[in-house]
């Protein structure tokens, strides 16, 4: 004979069938919600690293700002940080410090990959290779570090994401070294692009008017005279010199003549001086306009090479000017980076975001469950 069973081991034998039958008759919804649920939040809660967010703001603008149009508080903080319309230079700025370049000088300046690749931080978080390519290691660092640029007040946010607060921290600050010399590195080709023009042709008029002072001193030691027109102001002052006392010598003759006899010794002296006075005006007068080689000659040729060299020297003071406009232009185009929220240290972890993850997670799951329950009755309901 069996031995008879007690009232207790009914009860909870009869306990445990219904606890089967329930989970058996909810397997489905075991399966495709409690399931993936309690994995996921065993996962968060036990196994998940904590993060730590750094945050920086910044803007980029230049000196010669010009506030962005808007209402209300946009225009209240264009007018406060001095936003620029040049938007275009500070979505470069954000762009590059989510780009390969910027990867690169932090992998090579900061150990970017060991912050990532601690073997504390749990598989599914922290960088997988200890030499990763390129390709994966700025995948991964855009999973952990956010750049925003907000177009209505110029404002641009970096968020970085890591295991440690001084990671955190240190990264911040590097890429806004990083974003800096980005800044200077456009600053500097922008000013050389904007007086390129200006530096050229000063230097073609420096050449030219170089080139025609040679011109103008070779043809003074040609000519063996410094100056031809002080040369041939001299010499019409000595034509008309010679001009006045072959003029006086002529009158005294000729009055000499009505007085005395021609062949008397006086009279031939002053001829003689006569004679001499007529043949050095004609020398000297011919020195004037005598030939190619004459000081008319060399005073048109030398006015020639003077009035080029004036005309090269205005182009040259132009030239100079104009490279001086550029660069006072560029320099009040020069772009700045200004810190507006410097880097935090960060004290609590508050990534990842275990509550919010979980519950989005479960309601996702409990949604789908019940869309797929609805299907499922109703595909039965017609069927039946």
């Amino acid at each position: 004979m069996k031995p008879a069973l007690d009232e207790t081991d009914l009860r909870r034998s009869s306990t445990l069938d219904n606890v089967k039958r329930w989970i058996w008759q909810r397997r489905v919804f075991g399966l495709f919600v409690a399931f993936p649920t309690i994995v996921l939040a065993a996962y968060l809660f036990l196994i998940a690293s904590d993060q730590y967010e750094s945050e920086a703001h910044f803007i980029v603008k230049s000196a010669n700002t010009t506030t962005v149009p808007g209402t209300g508080i946009s225009q209240a903080l264009s007018m406060v940080t001095g936003s620029t319309s040049s938007s275009g230079d500070a979505t470069s700025v954000a762009d590059y410090l989510t780009s390969h370049d910027a990867v690169s000088a932090l992998r090579a300046k900061l150990g970017l990959v060991e912050r990532f690749h601690r073997p504390e931080i749990d598989y599914l978080s922290r960088l997988r290779k200890d030499d990763p390519t390129p390709e994966q290691l700025l995948k991964y660092y855009r999973k952990q570090v956010a750049v925003h640029y907000d177009g209505d007040t110029g404002i641009t946010t970096v968020k970085v994401h890591a295991f440690t607060p001084t990671d955190s921290y240190a990264i911040v600050r590097r890429l806004l070294e990083l974003g800096e010399q980005r800044v200077n590195f456009l600053n500097h080709r922008s000013y050389n692009d904007a007086i390129e023009t200006s530096r050229k042709q000063l230097a073609d008029a420096e050449a030219a008017l170089a080139n025609a002072q040679g011109r103008l001193t070779s043809y003074r030691q040609t000519r063996r005279d410094i100056d031809p027109e002080v040369s041939g102001r001299a010499q019409i002052g000595l034509v008309s010199t010679l001009t006045g006392q072959l003029s006086g010598a002529r009158a005294q003759l000729s009055a000499m003549g009505s007085m005395i006899d021609h062949n008397s010794p006086q009279y031939r002296a002053l001829a003689s001086h006569v004679s001499a006075l007529e043949a050095q005006l004609a020398a000297q007068s011919g020195r004037l306009t005598g030939g190619s080689n004459t000081i008319a000659a060399g005073i048109g040729g030398y006015e020639d090479l003077q009035i080029r060299q004036q005309f090269l020297a205005k182009r040259y003071e132009a030239a100079a000017a104009s490279l001086d406009k550029a660069q006072d232009q560029a320099l009040r185009q020069q772009l700045y980076l200004v810190r507006v929220v410097d880097a935090n240290m960060p004290v609590k972890a508050l990534f990842p975001e275990r509550w919010k993850i979980l519950a989005t997670v479960t309601i996702a799951l409990l949604l789908a469950y019940s869309i797929g329950w609805l299907i499922v009755a109703g595909v039965r309901e017609h069927a039946a």
